[in-house]
């Protein structure tokens, strides 16, 4: 669309521009409900394939309200594509979260991930990408109000900061996360458009954005890769139910709607119920990458060489292949380290090749159908059973766990006598329905069926919060993204699991993915700047020599620090921080460690306020929500009471796993903090 000069009311073309995109969206939703597919469908199948497509085109049509569709404007100097050249007429671009177009096909909104709109997020006075302004536009309520221009081209314009970009990275946060189309700063573009082919880890502190940067990859990877996505897949794995929640609508107003969203529990909780928990010290020995060797170990400990020749009827006549044949074959499908399952399929193919090949020699002339029905033969059936057998995964992770005798013959040399103690449970179960499982255990399982049968890969795996992950667990998510490519996020100083990963390098080993490109955000959008350098004080103590975080917002008065003269008075005094809260805009949370919750919904309770759980949308009626510390990860709030912090400390199994957690809840607050307790703060707060 060619650029051209301002009416005298440039905010009155805007919202008839926006009224107008609005009505071509609906034009394009009504066009798309309209097709009928009754006679271009060859059957039932075809026809609800289709349905479903169409179904589903028409969900990511769908007109948002409190989702304004398009957020800023480029004006080119020349027409993109063009030759540059004096006097040559530029184009204009409105940059949205989807394309929309008019009924003659010309664009009215460009979607953000096109390759045209990159510079909404990239140009600078230094380097403009031939833009010569970039506008950026303000809504209240749904409704287009205020806007704001950038002159890149022009050199005596002086720089400063956007007001409408900095008022909509502190926009109130009610209701689920949401998109940062219009917040994304260069570094995180890069990171965003980075290549399909290649997995990248995402270092960032609190407030950085990477895991809206990891979503937003998602979405830029399917409007790139669209076709290749649709056939292998995509998956979010995110730490816990409360997580994936929060997020879930991220996606889903970029149009997108075809992405699986998973805990790593989800992955493997398939062939078994988990319904026991470890200690901590069985629970890091089980997530350790050592116990893939042990697993490994047992499983090829079924192959059996053979004692006897196999001897096969057919009619009148007698085939006999040499026990040293057959072992041979084994020998070789051992060497090859193919999946014990598909060596399990091919070994009775290769018997019976080796009884083809003497058919022949007699001068038979047997065809496939013949080599199938030899690989059937009770005798050579018979013989694979001794031989190869099948094995069940659960049943072998079931004997491992239970039987000391059998767990030390394949855990020689790989786990100590007192490790292999740990690991075995305390009452063995009789089967595996009997079992107590933990999810330790379910991770195991999983990595026992892959060894019997290939995991099926997708196309591209997000991993949020992966610091938390044990080796193990690295292992079941790198089995869903082994022929594909991953993005991982998460930040060291969070890990608050008693195996969390202490360098991304072991981490992207464990994945499979030793060659990702690691990145660190450390310029901060979320967490004022007070907060998160009270927050930085714990960084020394919990991961030394990781960079704090740099906070772009000053906002003073947003941390306060309030000790209360005695414990018994501890509750009343949350109660009232958290009415002064709810005096601001946007959402409340109250964090405090999990042993303290049941105290404080009580209180609560008796002073007239209902409170949501960790994920529950916030609504404009109910913005207050209660947090145990163990999931407050992930989550952020306009306004956080943080309570005893002591306490948050001692919940946990150490004290620098405890300082990682109290690190998490400090690092909650998008505007405010208020930090009560009774109790001494911990030395490494000062």
């Amino acid at each position: 669309m060619p650029a051209h000069e301002e009416s005298s009311n440039p905010l009155v073309k805007e919202r008839d521009h926006l009224a107008a995109s609005r009505a071509a969206l609906r034009a394009m939703r009504e066009d798309v409900q309209a097709l009928d597919i009754r006679d271009v469908t060859a059957n039932w199948v075809n026809a609800a394939v289709l349905q479903a497509q169409i179904d589903d085109r028409i969900k990511a049509l769908a007109d948002l309200s409190h989702t304004p569709l398009f957020f800023g404007r480029l004006d080119y100097l020349h027409a993109v594509g063009a030759e540059k050249t004096e006097g040559a007429e530029g184009e204009q671009f409105y940059i949205g979260r989807r394309h929309v177009h008019d009924a003659h096909g010309d664009p009215m909104v460009i979607d953000w991930r096109a390759p045209v709109s990159q510079p909404f997020y990239q140009a600078s006075r230094n380097n403009p990408l031939d833009v010569d302004r970039r506008r950026r536009f303000g809504y209240t309520g749904g409704e287009l109000t205020a806007y704001e221009d950038e002159r890149l081209s022009d050199p005596a314009e002086e720089e400063r900061t956007s007001k409408l970009l900095q008022a909509e990275i502190e926009r109130p946060r009610v209701g689920p996360m949401r998109d940062i189309v219009a917040t994304i700063q260069p570094e995180q573009d890069e990171i965003v458009r980075s290549g399909l082919g290649g997995t990248v880890c995402v270092q960032g502190g609190p407030g950085t954005g990477k895991t809206a940067v990891g979503l937003h990859r998602v979405a830029y990877l399917l409007y790139a890769h669209r076709e290749r996505l649709a056939r292998t897949g995509t998956l979010v794995v995110g730490p816990n139910r409360s997580f994936l929640h929060y997020i879930e609508q991220v996606l889903p107003a970029l149009g997108e709607l075809e992405v699986q969203q998973a805990t790593v529990e989800d992955l493997v909780a398939a062939r078994v119920e988990v319904r026991g928990t470890d200690e901590s010290a069985a629970a890091v020995i089980k997530g350790d990458a050592r116990m893939a060797d042990v697993l490994r170990r047992a499983i090829r400990s079924h192959v059996t060489p053979p004692a006897e020749p196999v001897v096969v009827v057919r009619g009148s006549r007698r085939w006999r292949v040499p026990a040293y044949a057959v072992e041979e074959m084994v020998s070789e499908l051992l060497a090859r380290d193919i999946r014990y399952g598909a060596a399990h399929e091919a070994l009775p193919q290769r018997i019976a090749h080796a009884v083809l090949v003497q058919m022949e020699a007699a001068g038979e002339a047997p065809d496939d159908r013949v080599q199938n029905a030899v690989a059937r033969n009770p005798a050579v059936k018979a013989a694979v059973k001794a031989i190869w057998p099948a094995v069940d995964p659960s049943k072998l992770v079931l004997r491992l766990l239970t039987d000391a005798d059998f767990l030390a013959a394949h855990a020689d040399g790989v786990l100590t006598d007192e490790e292999q103690k740990h690991v075995l449970m305390a009452r063995p179960a009789r089967s595996v329905k009997a079992a107590r499982w933990t999810a330790a255990d379910a991770v195991l399982i999983d990595e026992a069926a892959d060894l019997v049968a290939r995991t099926h890969s997708l196309g591209h795996v997000v991993i949020d919060e992966a610091q938390d992950l044990s080796p193990m667990q690295y292992r079941a998510v790198g089995r869903r993204c082994s022929t594909g490519s991953a993005t991982v996020l998460g930040d060291l100083a969070q890990g608050t699991t008693p195996w969390s990963t202490r360098s991304w390098e072991q981490a992207l080993f464990h994945l499979g993915k030793p060659d990702a490109v690691v990145e660190e955000l450390t310029a901060g959008f979320r967490v004022p700047r007070e907060v998160i350098a009270y927050a930085s004080r714990l960084l020394p103590a919990i991961s030394p020599g990781l960079a704090p975080v740099e906070s772009v917002r000053e906002t003073p008065g947003s941390l306060v620090v309030r000790e209360v003269a005695a414990a018994e008075e501890l509750d009343a005094a949350v109660v009232a921080a958290c009415e002064e809260s709810l005096r601001q805009e946007g959402s409340i949370g109250l964090i405090a460690a999990d042993a303290r919750i049941p105290a404080l919904s009580a209180a609560l309770a008796a002073a007239g306020h209902s409170c949501l759980s960790p994920g529950e949308e916030t609504t404009a009626q109910s913005r207050l929500t209660l947090v145990p510390a163990s999931l407050a990860k992930g989550l952020e709030y306009d306004y956080v009471v943080l309570d005893e912090p002591a306490a948050v400390v001692d919940g946990e199994p150490d004290e620098r796993t405890g300082l990682r957690r109290l690190y998490v809840a400090l690092t909650r607050a998008v505007s405010g903090l208020v930090v009560l307790h009774a109790s001494p703060l911990p030395e490494q707060l000062g």
